[in-house]
């Protein structure tokens, strides 16, 4: 019988390379959000695979960009932080992508610096031949930095199997760290939160999202009719600008209601619970160069 392996595997990447989706897709549910916007993570989230032979704790972290405010450090510091201490770092490009990017730049330059096997992963093979696959691949072995390279299609768990093999040879002999029924580390507010800002991201203009933040400011399960239980929620969306106010609720509360109306249904099936839950839209002004306001919204600690 082969030896317990257990170990922090990374997830890194440019934005919108797919990580969100790949660890979906290693965890075989949905866990996170995703949206086809950049920079929808902005925590390290850590989820827990657990079978007979191994456990994997994967890191969903931020996708690599130059700051641009205090939001954007405290995002590349939570990448920084992660990958001190990983066992295996899965470093994902987009297959699709002809052009290598300044983020790629930097991800290879940290990457030599870390002692942790990498796995490169080339994202997206759905959508490009295999003539322009093989070409990727061949210019990611004459780097030399790779331990493997393996090519998937998050969106539709192609070759998802093959690297979660490949990740266990990978991981060191070590104890269960986590409860074997354990598959996040965050609280039910924290994703809660990640889910009104997930249907928020999915709807607004491209000019409101990365100005919005979700913050949970009650949570209480009571006895409804027949017995049942019911959660109660509210919960503010806050934005930056006055503007960004009047397009997040939209004319006659339309937007808010089909944001909080999506949010709810997933909160439902999450919770397993019937839930009511209230949105609120409030201002708060440059809240991304904020520290107070960023450690209130959980963003530094």
């Amino acid at each position: 019988m082969s030896a317990f392996k257990s170990g922090l595997v990374a997830l890194i990447g440019r934005p919108n390379a797919g990580k969100s989706t790949l660890l979906n897709a290693l965890m075989g549910e949905k866990l996170v959000i995703t949206s086809p916007r950049p920079q929808t993570t902005r925590n390290a989230i850590r989820c827990i695979r657990t079978d007979k032979n191994s456990q994997m704790v994967f890191v969903d972290t931020p996708g690599v960009h130059r700051p641009n405010n205090r939001l954007d450090e405290a995002m590349k510091q939570a990448i920084n932080d992660t990958l001190e201490d990983v066992d295996v770092s899965l470093y994902l490009m987009d297959s699709a992508l002809k052009k290598s990017t300044p983020e790629d730049a930097y991800i290879q330059k940290i990457i030599k610096k870390k002692k942790a096997p990498v796995i490169l992963v080339l994202n997206k093979i759905d959508q490009i031949p295999k003539s322009a696959l093989l070409e990727k691949m061949s210019w990611a072995k004459e780097q030399g930095i790779f331990a493997d390279i393996m090519p998937v299609s998050a969106v539709k768990s192609d070759g998802v199997d093959a690297l979660i093999a490949r990740i266990e040879a990978l991981l060191p002999e070590g104890p269960m760290y986590f409860p074997d029924d354990m598959v996040i580390d965050k609280s039910e507010r924290f994703i809660v939160s990640e889910i009104i800002r997930e249907k928020a991201l999915r709807y607004l203009r491209d000019e409101v999202p990365h100005g919005i933040a979700v913050e949970v400011t009650k949570m209480h399960a009571r006895k409804g009719k027949h017995g049942k239980t019911v959660v109660d929620i509210e919960a503010d969306i806050e934005c930056e600008k006055k503007s960004h106010k009047g397009i997040i609720i939209g004319k006659g509360g339309a937007m808010l209601k089909k944001i909080g109306t999506d949010a709810r249904q997933e909160i439902e099936a999450f919770l397993d619970k019937r839930v009511n839950l209230q949105l609120w839209v409030k201002v708060r002004p440059k809240w991304r160069d904020d520290d107070w306001a960023l450690k209130d919204l959980g963003y530094r600690y």
